[in-house]
């Protein structure tokens, strides 16, 4: 259900998704595995229609033909990632929302490699946080919710006061499976494949305020 305008959510700490969530880097990543999807004669859209929300290695993994090296290919990929400059802009409303934020209040929790996730996040013009989880950090990447309780530890928070915001399947399962409050943002699947979950357009409209624990506000207002 899309979350009505003038709702709150008592939420002590903000744990992001990145990719879809608070950076629209479609192009970029989408050019980039149809690329190697081409290089070793692998269906591209198979590839994409389960890719997204999930750490490079693994999809590599699935998808590499025998005879790949799943380790060389990663990390090559991942270097190209970081060193894209063009097509990385902000989601709606995440510069607004991550200004008013206390620091230690908010983290960051994506299946990007670390070098990506800081590049990235900087391109779309947006803070480094203190918390940053990335693929390197974790055994077990998105759906596993390993990711949102390091986060979580990592702020002093129980995952129970948390709020998780995130757009794809993977992400979405994991901040469920942490015992996180999920927002879901309909930047990837439309509201129809949201039905399930309380969402929201962008980030635009939605506000912080660190009183009584923690409160967010959602007018519902583009900004």
């Amino acid at each position: 259900m899309r979350i009505p305008a003038g709702a709150t959510m008592a939420a002590e700490a903000l744990l992001f998704d990145m990719d879809g969530t608070l950076v629209d880097s479609t192009p970029v990543i989408t050019g980039l595995w149809r690329r190697w999807c081409d290089r070793h004669g692998i269906d591209a859209a198979a590839l994409l229609n389960v890719s997204h929300g999930q750490r490079t290695i693994e999809t590599v993994r699935r998808f590499a033909p025998p005879g790949v090296d799943p380790d060389a290919e990663a990390a090559a990929l991942g270097e190209a990632a970081a060193s894209a400059r063009d097509g990385l802009v902000a989601v709606p409303g995440a510069a607004d929302l991550l200004r008013v934020l206390p620091r230690s209040r908010w983290a960051v929790v994506t299946s990007a490699d670390r070098a990506v996730a800081r590049s990235w996040l900087a391109l779309a013009g947006l803070p480094l946080p203190e918390v940053l989880v990335t693929a390197e950090d974790v055994g077990a990447g998105k759906p596993d919710p390993e990711g949102y309780l390091l986060a979580a530890r990592r702020l002093g928070c129980a995952p129970a006061r948390a709020v998780v915001f995130e757009d794809a399947p993977a992400g979405l399962a994991a901040g469920r499976a942490s015992g996180a409050r999920v927002v879901a943002l309909a930047t990837t699947l439309g509201p129809d494949a949201l039905a399930d979950h309380d969402w929201v357009p962008d980030l635009s409209g939605v506000d912080f305020t660190p009183e009584d624990g923690g409160r967010l506000r959602f007018s519902g207002e583009e900004r």
